[in-house]
């Protein structure tokens, strides 16, 4: 039985580069749509993400964070494994940030392996479309992704 497998774009994106989640998983559609996994814009997360976690073995978030790390910098690590650092993902424009998904799912007893794809953003100012900066590293973050999909979901 094959595993049921869900990337998920979160992010503003009228919100400049905080879009960034949603961007790379609108090119993924276009460009590396796989039929075992379902790809899903959740936008500006909502307490039905929490439900709709259960129905898969593992998923992969795409969100754009403010960590500290370097502009337009990639991070894919187990949600399990980066509990500690939450409280340095300060920059959050969604009902429901990262560091309530993974309480939230640790208290429901959600058994779905969770990764999470954050990208260090820089502008989140209101308006549409990235920054130049971080269009001009969205190409690298896109092909890192997908070499984590395969080597981790195949």
């Amino acid at each position: 039985m094959s595993k049921k497998i869900a990337v998920i774009g979160l992010g503003n994106t009228l919100r400049r580069d905080d879009g960034i989640g949603i961007i790379i998983l609108e090119s993924l559609l276009k460009f590396y749509k796989r039929k075992d996994i379902a790809y899903l814009n959740f936008g500006s997360a909502s307490f039905d993400l929490l439900h709709r976690l259960k129905t898969y073995d593992a998923v992969l978030f795409i969100d754009g964070i403010n960590a500290g790390f370097g502009f337009g910098e990639l991070k894919i690590s187990e949600l399990r494994d980066i509990e500690y650092k939450l409280d340095n993902f300060v920059s959050s424009t969604h009902e429901i940030n990262l560091r309530n998904i993974f309480a939230l799912s640790k208290n429901l007893g959600i058994k779905t392996k969770i990764y999470v794809a954050g990208i260090q953003v820089e502008d989140t100012s209101f308006g549409e479309g990235l920054s130049e900066a971080l269009k001009h590293k969205k190409e690298n973050i896109i092909k890192e992704i997908i070499t984590f999909i395969e080597k981790t979901f195949s």
